[in-house]
């Protein structure tokens, strides 16, 4: 199993890019635990109780919980491909470097441009306002997400155009998997 992982602030473009690869091997995203808590807990996935969520397993279960539910779920797939979507911690890359080789990419954009996309995307968790924004990264930086951006080992530039970017990145996955 070849396991490789996305980071980027939310907006970024993760799940954009990810679209771009996504018959070479299967997504798992880390938000989607969170958010399959909160359904299982029949609590509304808004960004605030989707938010304390996360605290609350990290704080309960330790900073690498997450990546440890996604190990689980992966080690029960037959795919020989697999992509994580949405590190937040180096706690998280670690659980992922004790089971696989696990490069990581960070998809980089320009705040703007992130606000356009997650205002457009209208999912219950993303949010309202430049405020609201700025809130979520600084939640999500709390957790180190900046470290794991700055520690990745591929970056994509998501400023370019849809199609730069879907063949910059298809580029770089086969690549990566060439050379896992």
């Amino acid at each position: 199993m070849k396991v490789i992982g996305f980071c980027g602030l939310p907006g970024s473009g993760k799940t954009s890019v990810l679209k771009t690869i996504k018959e070479i091997g299967i997504i798992i995203t880390m938000g989607d635990v969170i958010r399959n808590e909160a359904k299982l807990r029949n609590i509304t996935p808004s960004d605030d109780n989707l938010g304390k969520i996360a605290l609350e397993l990290r704080k309960n279960y330790g900073p690498g919980i997450i990546a440890e539910r996604c190990v689980d779920l992966i080690k029960k797939l037959k795919n020989e491909v697999c992509f994580i979507d949405g590190l937040r911690s180096l706690a998280e890359v670690k659980v992922f470097r004790k089971n696989w080789k696990f490069p990581l990419i960070a998809t980089i954009v320009d705040e703007n441009i992130r606000y356009e996309r997650l205002s457009k995307r209208k999912r219950p968790d993303d949010p309202n306002s430049l405020r609201d924004i700025r809130e979520r990264d600084q939640r999500e930086i709390k957790f180190g997400l900046n470290e794991v951006i700055e520690n990745a080992n591929y970056k994509i530039n998501n400023n370019l155009s849809e199609a730069e970017v879907q063949q910059e990145t298809r580029a770089l996955i086969l690549k990566i998997i060439e050379n896992y």
